[in-house]
């Protein structure tokens, strides 16, 4: 990399303003520029300075365009004395996790929240909680694994396979799937993902093409997963297009790995800087929709959530091909993300951190533990939820928690109990981490319809 030789009194020359304008310009153009001719560079920040409205949009200069347009000062931001409307589903939710939605609902770009029934504590918001607020987002809203999602594939092949072949689908296991920071596949297929413009429009995104094409198709630590199972079909769905009855199924569990981690620390870090807020609001900094840093990161998330998804495609591939049969039906949904939503009849951005999607008739797919049944789901579009439902069966323990409670005879008595093998795995993820999935599907009757359950037989997570 060449370094280029710009200093702030060459900024000033050229008749930039004695204010903010000077560091980002450098910044940005030090980040962009660092093998161009200093002349080129020059001519580039004198054409900014002339026409900032033109560059406002600009993915590289929009922020420059922006501080010259702008001289508003970092004011800290207060907090509303008054909650925003919101709707709590379940009873078995912890106070903190209460608390954080409640201190969230006081931010004044919030519009409405909710908590889901398998909510509990996080950064900022807390899991299982939404809040719509008004053109801006929030990165600690959205989570640190962006595009965290659940992908069922739903095969053609006898679900007797699972135990007449077991040792089968646990190999395919062992060989095509990879997790955590460290395993990653020998060969790597060109998806058109990678083709994208946004990785060269966006300097973080950039730099982390490399290890978003060496980690494709591989899964996270902690409580991330690739599970062979049985789904039960039970009422029929014109969107599943299959018949009532027992099936082979693949469900993962995963994110959009470092690519999604460094992308939500980074903006964090800059929606804090921005955004100044009381203390015990502080991992709530927001990031304005009408801001050039607003939209880096929108677009940054909206790449991620697609690099997720094509992850999943691609352990679904490589699986399917492993061990024969057809995908006759798919199932998946984003579960910590931001959209646009329409909700009151006006434009708001719904953050679901750690919750399912549940607009009307939209499929999801709900996980209960490594020995639980999870559920295939058809949303109710409630409002009180903002069409929301819960993503798992949420967490009883801490990971702290379960390392002193559970020792592995407890996990090995309940494996065996349920029929269910797991190739690695630990006590933060122990069955009875987690809250009763049948009471927390009890507790959002009103926002999802049930339509099968998927039952986990051999399940493959980090060591």
């Amino acid at each position: 990399m060449g370094n280029l030789k710009l200093k702030g009194k060459d900024i000033l020359k050229l008749g930039y303003p004695n204010n903010q304008s000077v560091n980002v310009a450098l910044e940005v153009m030090k980040r962009n520029f660092a093998t161009k001719n200093i002349h080129h560079v020059k001519s580039l920040l004198k054409e900014i300075l002339l026409n900032p409205e033109e560059f406002e949009k600009d993915l590289t200069f929009g922020q420059i365009a922006e501080t010259l347009l702008s001289s508003k000062k970092t004011e800290k931001r207060m907090l509303n004395s008054q909650r925003a409307s919101f709707q709590i589903f379940g009873n078995n939710i912890s106070e903190e996790a209460k608390n954080q939605l409640y201190t969230a609902l006081k931010l004044p770009i919030s519009t409405q929240g909710a908590l889901m029934p398998d909510a509990h504590s996080g950064y900022g918001l807390p899991i299982g909680g939404v809040l719509a607020v008004e053109n801006a987002v929030i990165p600690y809203g959205v989570g640190m694994d962006i595009g965290c999602r659940m992908s069922l594939s739903i095969l053609d092949t006898p679900v007797s396979y699972l135990e007449g072949a077991r040792d089968k689908y646990e190999k395919a296991l062992a060989e095509h799937t990879k997790f955590g920071m460290y395993e990653t596949h020998k060969s790597h297929i060109d998806h058109e993902i990678f083709e994208r413009d946004t990785f060269d429009m966006i300097p973080i995104l950039r730099r982390l093409k490399g290890k978003a094409i060496k980690q494709m198709g591989s899964s996270g630590g902690g409580n991330h997963f690739v599970e062979f199972g049985e789904v039960e079909i039970t009422e029929e769905d014109e969107q599943i297009g299959l018949p009532k009855g027992k099936y082979l199924g693949i469900l993962s569990h995963s994110g959009s790995r470092g690519l999604g981690a460094e992308i939500a620390q980074y903006y964090s870090r800059v929606a804090t800087e921005q955004c100044p807020l009381p203390k015990e609001a502080q991992n709530f900094a927001w990031l304005d929709l009408s801001t050039h840093l607003g939209l880096e990161y929108w677009t940054a998330m909206n790449l991620a959530g697609d690099y997720a998804s094509a992850c999943h495609d691609d352990i679904h591939r490589r699986l399917v091909k492993a061990v024969g049969g057809r995908v006759k039906a798919r199932i998946e949904n984003h579960h910590n993300f931001a959209w646009k939503e329409i909700h009151n009849g006006k434009e708001v951005i719904v953050h679901r951190k750690g919750a399912t999607p549940a607009n009307e008739n939209e499929l999801g797919m709900i996980p209960g533990s490594m020995t639980a049944k999870g559920f295939i789901v058809r949303g109710k579009g409630n409002p009180e939820s903002l069409n929301s439902a819960s993503h798992g069966a949420g967490r009883a323990h801490s990971r702290g928690e379960c390392r002193s409670l559970f020792t592995q005879h407890d996990i090995k008595k309940e494996l065996k109990l349920k029929n269910v093998t797991l190739m690695g795995g630990n006590a933060e993820e122990a069955p009875m981490a987690y809250k009763d999935i049948n009471e927390v599907m009890n507790a959002q009757s009103e926002l999802v319809d049930i339509l099968g359950t998927f039952q986990p037989r051999i399940v493959r997570m980090d060591k």
